[in-house]
Protein backbone atom coordinates (compact mmCIF):
# COMPACT_ATOMS: atom_id res chain seq x y z
CA UNK A 1 0.00 0.00 0.00
CA UNK A 2 1.69 3.55 -0.92
CA UNK A 3 0.89 6.58 1.19
CA UNK A 4 -0.39 9.68 -0.08
CA UNK A 5 1.08 12.84 1.37
CA UNK A 6 -1.43 14.97 3.25
CA UNK A 7 -3.13 17.85 1.88
CA UNK A 8 -3.81 20.82 4.10
CA UNK A 9 -4.35 24.47 4.23
CA UNK A 10 -4.66 27.38 6.85
CA UNK A 11 -6.88 30.48 6.49
CA UNK A 12 -7.42 33.47 8.05
CA UNK A 13 -10.96 35.80 7.13
CA UNK A 14 -11.65 39.33 8.08
CA UNK A 15 -15.36 41.11 8.65
CA UNK A 16 -14.72 43.52 5.70
CA UNK A 17 -14.14 40.09 3.33
CA UNK A 18 -10.41 39.75 3.20
CA UNK A 19 -9.03 36.26 3.15
CA UNK A 20 -5.50 34.88 3.42
CA UNK A 21 -4.70 31.19 2.93
CA UNK A 22 -1.82 28.76 2.21
CA UNK A 23 -2.55 25.16 1.20
CA UNK A 24 0.67 22.91 2.28
CA UNK A 25 1.81 19.06 2.06
CA UNK A 26 2.07 17.39 5.39
CA UNK A 27 1.37 18.43 9.06
CA UNK A 28 0.19 21.96 10.65
CA UNK A 29 2.97 23.39 12.02
CA UNK A 30 4.37 26.28 13.92
CA UNK A 31 6.29 28.00 10.74
CA UNK A 32 3.20 27.11 8.27
CA UNK A 33 1.05 28.98 11.05
CA UNK A 34 4.28 32.28 11.08
CA UNK A 35 4.46 32.20 7.40
CA UNK A 36 0.48 32.85 7.73
CA UNK A 37 0.67 35.46 10.35
CA UNK A 38 3.48 37.26 8.36
CA UNK A 39 1.34 37.47 5.33
CA UNK A 40 -1.51 38.42 7.42
CA UNK A 41 0.52 41.47 8.98
CA UNK A 42 1.75 42.24 5.69
CA UNK A 43 -0.87 43.01 4.15
CA UNK A 44 -2.63 44.99 6.74
CA UNK A 45 -2.46 48.61 7.03
CA UNK A 46 -2.84 48.73 10.90
CA UNK A 47 -2.62 46.27 13.75
CA UNK A 48 -3.96 42.46 12.78
CA UNK A 49 -5.88 41.31 15.87
CA UNK A 50 -6.28 37.21 14.98
CA UNK A 51 -8.78 35.04 16.92
CA UNK A 52 -7.36 31.52 16.85
CA UNK A 53 -8.84 27.97 18.38
CA UNK A 54 -6.28 26.49 21.42
CA UNK A 55 -4.75 23.95 18.55
CA UNK A 56 -1.22 23.24 19.83
CA UNK A 57 0.51 24.76 17.36
CA UNK A 58 -1.12 28.32 18.16
CA UNK A 59 -0.10 27.58 21.43
CA UNK A 60 3.81 26.94 20.42
CA UNK A 61 6.38 28.43 21.84
CA UNK A 62 7.83 29.17 18.28
CA UNK A 63 4.87 30.69 18.05
CA UNK A 64 4.90 32.66 21.07
CA UNK A 65 8.35 33.92 19.89
CA UNK A 66 6.89 35.34 16.66
CA UNK A 67 4.21 37.27 18.09
CA UNK A 68 6.83 38.79 20.68
CA UNK A 69 9.10 39.84 17.73
CA UNK A 70 5.92 41.55 15.95
CA UNK A 71 3.36 42.36 18.96
CA UNK A 72 3.11 46.03 16.84
CA UNK A 73 1.80 44.51 14.15
CA UNK A 74 -0.12 41.05 15.26
CA UNK A 75 -1.86 40.19 18.23
CA UNK A 76 -2.94 36.42 18.65
CA UNK A 77 -6.53 35.90 20.70
CA UNK A 78 -7.10 32.24 22.35
CA UNK A 79 -11.04 31.21 22.10
CA UNK A 80 -12.38 29.34 25.07
CA UNK A 81 -11.78 26.21 25.00
CA UNK A 82 -13.50 23.92 22.74
CA UNK A 83 -15.67 26.18 20.79
CA UNK A 84 -15.75 26.26 17.10
CA UNK A 85 -19.00 27.44 16.71
CA UNK A 86 -17.10 30.61 18.07
CA UNK A 87 -14.68 30.42 15.21
CA UNK A 88 -15.85 32.70 11.38
CA UNK A 89 -13.45 30.47 9.83
CA UNK A 90 -15.39 27.32 10.69
CA UNK A 91 -18.54 28.66 8.21
CA UNK A 92 -15.76 28.97 5.64
CA UNK A 93 -14.96 25.27 6.14
CA UNK A 94 -18.19 24.61 6.22
CA UNK A 95 -18.68 26.29 2.47
CA UNK A 96 -15.24 24.69 1.29
CA UNK A 97 -16.78 21.62 2.34
CA UNK A 98 -19.74 22.37 0.25
CA UNK A 99 -18.44 23.41 -2.55
CA UNK A 100 -15.31 20.70 -2.67
CA UNK A 101 -16.07 17.36 -2.24
CA UNK A 102 -13.16 14.82 -1.55
CA UNK A 103 -14.73 12.22 -3.01
CA UNK A 104 -14.88 13.85 -6.68
CA UNK A 105 -11.48 14.42 -6.66
CA UNK A 106 -9.68 11.42 -6.72
CA UNK A 107 -6.31 12.51 -6.68
CA UNK A 108 -4.54 14.14 -3.79
CA UNK A 109 -3.27 16.64 -5.83
CA UNK A 110 -6.43 17.41 -7.20
CA UNK A 111 -8.03 17.98 -3.80
CA UNK A 112 -5.15 20.68 -3.20
CA UNK A 113 -5.65 22.19 -6.67
CA UNK A 114 -9.84 22.24 -6.42
CA UNK A 115 -9.42 23.77 -2.40
CA UNK A 116 -7.06 26.91 -3.85
CA UNK A 117 -9.21 27.14 -6.53
CA UNK A 118 -12.16 27.45 -4.49
CA UNK A 119 -10.39 29.65 -1.59
CA UNK A 120 -9.05 32.07 -4.29
CA UNK A 121 -12.72 32.79 -5.95
CA UNK A 122 -13.41 33.61 -2.24
CA UNK A 123 -11.01 36.13 -2.19
CA UNK A 124 -12.58 37.74 -5.04
CA UNK A 125 -16.04 37.74 -3.29
CA UNK A 126 -15.32 39.78 -0.32
CA UNK A 127 -19.54 40.10 -0.05
CA UNK A 128 -19.51 36.22 0.77
CA UNK A 129 -16.99 36.26 2.96
CA UNK A 130 -18.41 39.17 5.53
CA UNK A 131 -21.53 37.21 5.56
CA UNK A 132 -19.76 34.71 7.59
CA UNK A 133 -19.40 37.28 10.42
CA UNK A 134 -23.19 37.95 10.26
CA UNK A 135 -24.26 34.29 11.83
CA UNK A 136 -25.77 34.91 15.58
CA UNK A 137 -22.78 32.99 17.17
CA UNK A 138 -19.88 34.81 15.85
CA UNK A 139 -21.41 38.40 15.57
CA UNK A 140 -19.50 38.99 18.74
CA UNK A 141 -16.52 39.35 16.25
CA UNK A 142 -18.13 43.01 14.37
CA UNK A 143 -19.62 44.43 17.58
Amino acid sequence: MAARARKEKAEAVASRGALWFTVFPGKFTAKVFCVLLERLATHARRKVRVIVDRHPVHRSKAVERWLAEHAERIELHLMPGYSPELNPDELLNADLKHHVHAARVTPIDGLARETRRFLHRRQHQPHIVTIYFHARHVRYTIE
